[in-house]
């Protein structure tokens, strides 16, 4: 910690109680509560799961309070928080087949197997402000109808059928999947451990980065194959049981990007797979993270590199908010000594300059001293 100016610890602290007034507002509005927070906020609070690394609602609509809206603030708060977890184990993998789903779409076929669900979705509306949600009124309950639970297979699954798509690939028996929380990155990486870098990146560093193949900068032709969203189980092993423990569920969105790819020496023409999941419902985030990954993939392919979103080493490097948000904040900080070193540097170069270029003036000064 900085404390450069006489008073300075006295004058932190002040700082500090300024914040927790300014957090706190005008008194006579009532204070939030966290399950509003949780209820009506909760793609923030999503997105704080997601980048924060943890799931807990609760904690990520405190962290928004605690960071007074600051989504990235909130962010670094729940990663901080996180450290002093204990860790117990490691959950088996997923499997997003047997999802309980809410809301499931697909470009590419009209009519799927088990169907598509909108489900609750902004695509649809007018983007218009609705003046009756500042008076607080009642909201029709949604209609909702008994079904028969239906198979839900992916689109990927059924390209597969006709040998359309790359194989899914298979995880090695050896294979102890990586850790980025308690390793540092190196590159190149192994997939699994990019997409953990991407699931916790920055939304808007993704989305711009997957916008930019579309415009060009990859030569990547996207279809949606898949999004889905729902609760799936977290199960875990447990060395004197004969069975796996169910822990509970988390809601996930998942996105499975379906692109060109023209064949090489090793592969015939097919589609190729980009892959999104991210904690909560995030479409958004998982449709960027799926077309960075798709990107991230040319080497392994045999394509050129090209483009920024196809650079590993500068998409992973860049893409955590909270380093980024850490390494540009610290200019604020005191940088008296190496400030005035650069000081005295450029006084020295113009005077130098000005008895260049100007002789008659420097011969002037000279006298005058």
């Amino acid at each position: 910690m900085y404390v450069a100016v006489k008073g300075g610890e006295a004058a932190i602290a002040n700082a500090h109680s300024l914040l927790a007034d300014r957090r706190r507002g005008d008194r006579s509005v009532p204070a939030l509560r966290l399950d509003q927070i949780v209820e009506q906020l909760a793609l923030g609070v999503d997105r704080v799961m997601s980048e924060g690394s943890l799931y807990d609602r609760e904690l990520a609509a405190l962290a928004i309070v605690q960071a007074r809206g600051d989504m990235i603030e909130a962010i670094f708060l729940v990663r901080a928080y996180r450290t002093t977890l204990p860790r117990f184990g490691y959950s088996k993998a997923i499997d997003t087949a047997n999802m309980l789903v809410e809301r499931r779409v697909s470009a590419t076929y009209k009519d799927l197997p088990g169907g598509q669900l909108l489900g609750p979705t902004f695509d649809y509306t007018h983007r218009l402000l609705d003046p009756e949600l500042a008076a607080g009124g009642d909201v029709a309950e949604p209609l909702q109808r008994e079904t028969e639970a239906q198979a839900m297979p992916r689109v990927s699954a059924i390209l597969a059928r006709e040998g359309l798509i790359e194989p899914d690939g298979d995880m090695p028996q050896d294979h102890v999947p990586g850790d980025i929380t308690r390793e540092p990155l190196e590159f190149p990486m192994a997939r699994d451990i990019r997409l953990q870098a991407l699931s916790r990146g920055d939304e808007g560093f993704l989305l711009a980065l997957g916008y930019s193949t579309q415009r060009g900068y990859a030569r990547n032709h996207p279809f949606v194959g898949e999004i889905r969203i729902g609760e799936v189980e977290l199960e875990l092993d447990v060395p004197e049981l004969p069975f796996a423990v169910p822990l509970g569920t988390v809601r996930v969105t998942e996105c499975q990007m379906v692109n060109q790819f023209k064949g090489s020496a090793k592969a015939p023409p097919q589609f190729t797979r980009g892959y999104g999941l991210v904690f909560g419902q995030s479409e958004r985030k998982a449709m960027a993270m799926a077309l960075c990954d798709r990107a991230l993939r040319a080497t392994e392919l045999g394509e050129d590199v090209v483009a920024a979103a196809q650079d590993e080493e500068f998409v992973i490097s860049h893409s955590d908010n909270v380093q980024a948000t850490g390494f540009v904040e610290h200019l604020k900080l005191p940088h008296y000594v190496d400030f005035q070193a650069e000081l005295d540097l450029v006084r020295r170069m113009r005077a130098e300059y000005d008895a260049r270029e100007n002789p008659k003036v420097e011969e002037k000064r000279e006298a005058a001293e």
